[in-house]
């Protein structure tokens, strides 16, 4: 495994991120940050943190679940759905890792049925390349050039991004 970013080096990456979102956004009242289940989720937390920091704002912050939107997967299990209150709002979406976009995909399908956003952004730490779907992140925290035989992790519990190589 090759380490691509240390926990100062990914601190330093989501405080960036956050300033854009900040530079970005004409009023910051109506974001919302939704954070793709598994791995989305605590990084929207951290950029809430952010948040409160530089702009000593409050952002609500909801976790999607997409599997029951994948196009990818045979076992879909039909999520619960949580009340997302997203109408009217500018959505930042928040992933790890962006690929091949059908996650984002399945995300943007998942929240339709929350409601009509005003805006969605999206917000990847880590994009690797390889699209399949017409998906541009608006904030990225790195872009990473890989094999498809390389696989990006993303562990937050230790403030880490590594690649390794797969069989």
């Amino acid at each position: 495994m090759k380490e691509l970013m240390n926990a100062e080096q990914l601190s330093r990456t989501m405080k960036r991120m956050t300033h854009e979102m900040i530079e970005r956004n004409q009023d910051l009242n109506d974001i919302v940050l939704v954070g793709i289940l598994r791995k989305g989720y605590p990084i929207a937390m951290i950029l809430k943190e952010n948040f409160k920091r530089f702009a000593d704002l409050d952002v609500p912050v909801y976790s999607l679940d997409i599997q029951a939107y994948r196009d990818d997967l045979e076992n879909k299990i039909t999520p619960e759905l949580q009340h997302l209150d997203v109408h009217g709002k500018t959505v930042i979406l928040v992933d790890d890792v962006l690929y091949t976009g059908r996650s984002v995909r399945a995300a943007m399908d998942a929240l339709s049925d929350h409601g009509r956003p005003d805006h969605i952004q999206l917000a990847i730490l880590i994009d690797r390349g390889h699209r399949e779907l017409p998906i541009r992140a608006d904030y990225i925290g790195k872009n990473v050039p890989t094999s498809k035989n390389e696989k990006v992790i993303v562990d937050i519990e230790h403030m880490s991004v590594f690649v390794e190589e797969q069989q």
